[in-house]
């Protein structure tokens, strides 16, 4: 994991998503048209946070965040996302 050359305001962070599955438990191969976007990923940068909630993830806490949070970009040709740090459900 390069240096990410972003600073996210407030309580925002960025997050790496985890890449999708690609085959099953049961080893079955799944097509990219049923592919889920993945819901885990890894904090790459984490904003100051506000007066009254300071900012509790760390860089390189891997966490689960909602399925419709965040913003997703793209920086050098990786995909990332930002989201307040509200939208992180658990650090793993």
């Amino acid at each position: 994991m390069g240096k990410l050359n972003i600073k996210p305001l407030a309580d925002r962070v960025v997050i790496e998503p985890a890449p999708a599955e690609q085959k099953t438990a049961s080893g079955i191969i799944i097509p990219d048209t049923a592919k889920e976007k993945p819901q885990k990923g890894t904090v790459v940068a984490v904003g100051p946070g506000t007066k009254d909630n300071p900012v509790t993830v760390k860089i390189g806490d891997i966490v689960i965040y909602g399925k419709y949070a965040g913003t997703e970009f793209s920086i050098e040709g990786k995909d990332y996302m930002i989201m307040r740090e509200s939208d992180v459900i658990a650090i793993v």
